[in-house]
């Protein structure tokens, strides 16, 4: 994990929905909570831009974060947040503590690899059908991935990858194999389009004509 977030965080005293509109009118800042590791939570606030600039980088919501709080921190990840329904506004975010000894559940992208270059998309006419593009994995957090990829460069045409055939690394399980064998979804398959698959087949027929007429 190469990039750090350290999130500034401040006491917050009055509850409900009347002080939670005051905050975020007159100081410019969001409710949030900090709970979990065997201790009380604790109810803070935090700056409104500075928490939606950071939810424009995608490791944002991968990471073990820094909340610095009069002067002491603590790692957690992001576990929920709240939007106003049709404002490009933030109006809550729970944080859960973390330490390196406990496994955590996130939810990681997937990134897509080689996809434009793959064989049997450049070559074969084929097109990617994403089922999947985030998937939630168990691991310590100095384990955390941002990402995990798929690399799609030998992926065949109508070849199906499932959540079992991606790479992980070291410490890391993907939540839902550890459910069994009916839980191994699909991820990505390449196929070529519906009306390809057609015209495929009518000209199959059209050459067997031809032949048979000769």
């Amino acid at each position: 994990m190469s990039q750090e977030f350290v999130i500034e965080a401040f006491p917050r005293g009055d509850q409900g929905r009347g002080a939670s509109r005051r905050l975020r009118r007159e100081e410019r800042k969001i409710p949030a909570i900090v709970y979990g590791g065997n201790k009380e939570a604790v109810s803070i606030s935090i700056w409104h831009n500075e928490l939606k600039k950071a939810l424009e980088n995608e490791a944002f919501f991968s990471h073990v974060l820094t909340i610095e709080l009069e002067g002491k921190k603590e790692s957690v990840i992001l576990k929920d947040l709240q939007r106003h329904p049709y404002k490009p506004l933030l109006s809550h975010a729970d944080f859960l503590r973390v330490d390196k000894d406990h496994e955590i559940h996130v939810n990681v992208p997937l990134h897509f690899l080689n996809e434009e270059t793959a064989p049997a998309i450049k070559l074969q006419g084929g097109v990617a059908n994403h089922q999947i593009n985030e998937v939630e994995v168990i691991c310590l957090p100095q384990n955390l991935p941002e990402f995990l990829e798929v690399d799609m460069a030998t992926v065949e045409m109508d070849q199906v990858v499932h959540l079992s055939d991606l790479k992980l690394p070291k410490g890391v399980k993907i939540a839902s194999l550890l459910q069994g064998e009916d839980h191994d979804l699909p991820v990505v398959a390449i196929h070529k389009p519906r009306g390809a698959k057609v015209d495929d087949a009518e000209g199959g027929e059209e050459s067997e004509e031809g032949e048979n007429k000769e």
